[in-house]
């Protein structure tokens, strides 16, 4: 199939999309002349697949920031580096949280802001003393990077309460819980059953 012959980086495709790629001439030495195997093809979206999707992976995230601002975004990426992400995945995580690319859980309510060492630091810091290791928390970032750019006092910790008092949820149980739903920690509203247009971050997802 010719979607697992793309190398990544990978992006989401519509059926319409034209996708540019450079061909590796060592890669396809049996099927191209040496002249031209360094050329740059142009593949359409095959009619017969138009059903489907072409998975094809950003290979970087772009923030358009400030000389000043991009200091401050660099002292949040050393703040995530004890997890031992790649720069991409600190970017990502960072602009996921902070609305600097689209992620479906804000939808349009996230303004773009550029976080604070000591905020995200802060953050941090209070999800460890939830009995979560730097690997479980490695593993939270990646499912649910957006619990950086939560309210820490009225959501994030806020939830945190609510889960002990109202559901007995606390020590190794928390624990297990933000395993399977680290989003419990972002809800802010609780429809009660008539929808308010705002599932992902709703109590009655619990």
């Amino acid at each position: 199939m010719v979607g697992n012959s793309l190398a990544s980086p990978l992006l989401y495709l519509k059926p319409s999309d034209t996708v540019t790629v450079a061909l590796a001439s060592a890669a396809l030495s049996t099927s191209f002349s040496n002249s031209a195997t360094s050329k740059v093809t142009s593949l359409a979206w095959p009619p017969s697949l138009s059903a489907k999707k072409w998975v094809v992976r950003a290979s970087d995230v772009t923030v358009d920031l400030s000389e000043e601002q991009k200091k401050t975004w660099e002292r949040c990426r050393d703040a995530l580096s004890v997890f031992n992400f790649s720069n991409e995945e600190e970017d990502k995580i960072l602009a996921k949280a902070f609305g600097q690319i689209h992620s479906p859980y804000w939808g349009e309510e996230r303004k773009k802001e550029v976080p604070t060492y000591e905020a995200l630091s802060e953050t941090l810091d209070y999800l460890r003393s939830l009995t979560l290791s730097d690997e479980d928390l490695c593993k939270l970032l990646k499912k649910f990077p957006e619990v950086l750019g939560c309210e820490l006092e009225d959501e994030v910790k806020n939830n945190v309460k609510v889960l002990e008092k109202d559901w007995g949820i606390k020590g190794k149980s928390l624990r297990n819980l933000l395993h399977r739903n680290p989003k419990v920690l972002g809800y802010n509203i609780d429809c009660k059953g008539d929808c308010m247009a705002q599932c992902t971050r709703c109590w009655v997802r619990f």
